[in-house]
């Protein structure tokens, strides 16, 4: 009798050390989940609902986390702690990519008649203009060391908000190229703060959008991963 009790107590207990460990299993084991590390960095995963440039969740995409390979996501920690030290605290937008996300990037580009997004997303650019660029077959995203973000700052009801860099995440568009004209000296310095931060924690800004940043040196090169944000 007591042996069966043993027997079931021991059940029990890996039952609530399974449920308690609720990072998928088929995430690599040197990836981490940021909030886990830094818990005050904004997550808000552009691709996750329909307020981004396809016009609709991406696949690959069911979960609000930022996965990162450990060595980039340990250095978005010093970031946000220099961050914090300002005054401002980090906001994701995008982190790990899966691959089957990049392909829906890549049939939406495809589909030239769906433009419902182009006022929003590229209102300067044909839609066949975004591959390359901006949109490409392979993503660094997909290897775990580049994420999207910015930075925010609490309103005078403590919400956190994202301060004004002179043009929106995911804005297709010259004015976003880092060290654009045409946007004020305020967002300039706005850019700016953000690199400074993210140099100085080992991330180098992609020349083409403000807010896209990779580890140096990138563990994985040539791997693309695909497994699901959830």
């Amino acid at each position: 009798m007591k042996m069966l009790n043993l027997f079931a107590l021991l059940v029990i207990s890996n039952t609530v050390l399974a449920a308690d460990n609720d990072v998928p299993a088929d995430v690599p084991a040197d990836f981490s989940d940021v909030s886990t590390l830094a818990p005050d960095i904004q997550v808000h995963m552009a691709y996750l609902g329909d307020k981004n440039f396809v016009g609709r969740p991406v696949d690959g995409y069911e979960s609000n986390r930022c996965y990162l390979q450990n060595n980039a996501a340990n250095a978005l920690v010093k970031a946000q702690q220099a961050a914090m030290e300002k005054g401002y605290t980090l906001w994701v937008f995008d982190c790990y990519r899966p691959q089957r996300a990049v392909n829906h990037f890549m049939r939406w580009a495809a589909d030239l008649t769906d433009i419902s997004t182009k006022t929003d997303y590229y209102p300067n650019l044909d839609k066949d203009k975004l591959v390359g660029e901006y949109i490409a077959e392979q993503s660094g995203h997909s290897r775990g060391s580049t994420l999207d973000l910015t930075l925010a700052r609490q309103n005078s009801a403590g919400q956190w908000q994202p301060i004004d860099m002179g043009s929106p995440f995911d804005l297709f568009d010259p004015i976003s190229n880092v060290g654009a004209t045409g946007i004020t000296k305020l967002q300039q310095a706005n850019r700016q703060l953000l690199e400074i931060i993210m140099l100085s924690a080992g991330f180098k800004v992609y020349n083409m959008e403000w807010w896209h940043f990779t580890h140096q040196p990138p563990v994985y090169t040539e791997q693309y991963f695909d497994f699901v944000v959830k």
